[in-house]
């Protein structure tokens, strides 16, 4: 049985923030997937639910040259996996929103909700990570922005007060020759958390990006690696030893979806699998 709660939909941010305000303990709504299941196994009790969906500001997925991509907090995870100017310029977030769960599901489920719930597993983190992409948050005081690596602050936990909103992340442009690729393990395909998920992106000043999700208990760069990899020519063999050094910057655990022997076996291979994939791209 669903506990009872009070439902609004506000059309305008204005209002949405005051309700918030108004009303202690509310729960955000936007695709409502995770929150759902909370409700539906009466794990948390919600007094009140805020649907921001009717909110048009944040229904926009726009791309201005120069400046980047805004994905509002509305914008549905088949709405990211659609955009032409995802598949073409930011490969690794469409191929992540591509996995997360089933196309039902993905009608709901949205890219800033994914991340707001903050599973250590969540797929669109890490590609966020490998982008520099940064967090719009609104509340009392006005918008503030946050760096997505300083977004997640542990198990479920993220930056995000209990009167503000999460209006969209913002991903900066790119140049020509930029390339990025997403890979992930999972237990069944299209119903599950990855066992471990990773981008891979490569600038085209040649610099690589590394970055993870379920092998910490928040999505990580490992930014440690990448300082490694800057020192080496990008080619099969370096793959390879990407896929040995990968353990020595990750400390992951065991779960009902994996060991932790696991986790660390399978990250390398999808590091390698990444940048391999890249350089028969084109990169040398």
């Amino acid at each position: 049985m669903l506990s009872k709660f009070d439902y609004v939909k506000p059309q305008t941010l204005e209002e949405a923030l005051d309700y918030l305000k108004s009303n202690p303990g509310t729960k955000v709504f936007a695709g409502g997937t995770d929150l759902m299941i909370v409700l539906r196994r009466n794990i948390e009790l919600v007094n009140h639910i805020l649907d921001i969906k009717g909110i048009a500001e944040l229904n926009r997925i726009e791309y201005k040259p120069g400046e980047g991509l805004f994905i509002g907090a509305a914008v549905t995870v088949n709405e990211v996996c659609q955009s032409e100017i995802v598949r073409e310029k930011y490969e690794a977030l469409g191929q992540a929103a591509d996995s997360v769960a089933s196309y039902q599901l993905r009608n709901r489920a949205t890219l800033v909700g994914n991340i707001c719930n903050a599973s250590p597993g969540a797929d669109l983190s890490s590609p966020l990570l490998v982008y520099n992409a940064k967090v719009h948050i609104a509340g009392p005081e006005g918008e503030r922005i946050v760096d997505i690596d300083k977004f997640f602050t542990g198990v479920k936990k993220t930056v995000v007060q209990k009167d503000e909103i999460v209006t969209g992340v913002s991903l900066p442009d790119v140049q020509e020759g930029d390339m990025s690729t997403y890979n992930k393990q999972a237990r069944i395909k299209g119903h599950d958390l990855g066992i471990a998920g990773v981008s891979v992106r490569i600038t085209s000043d040649k610099k690589v990006f590394i970055a993870m999700s379920a092998v910490a208990p928040t999505p990580i760069r490992l930014t440690k690696l990448e300082e490694a990899l800057v020192t080496k020519d990008l080619t099969p063999e370096t793959a390879t030893w990407l896929s040995k050094e990968v353990a020595n910057h990750i400390n992951p655990i065991s779960d009902v979806r994996s060991s932790a022997e696991y986790r660390l076996h399978i990250s390398g291979i999808l590091a390698k699998k990444g940048l391999l994939k890249l350089i028969e791209k084109g990169v040398n």
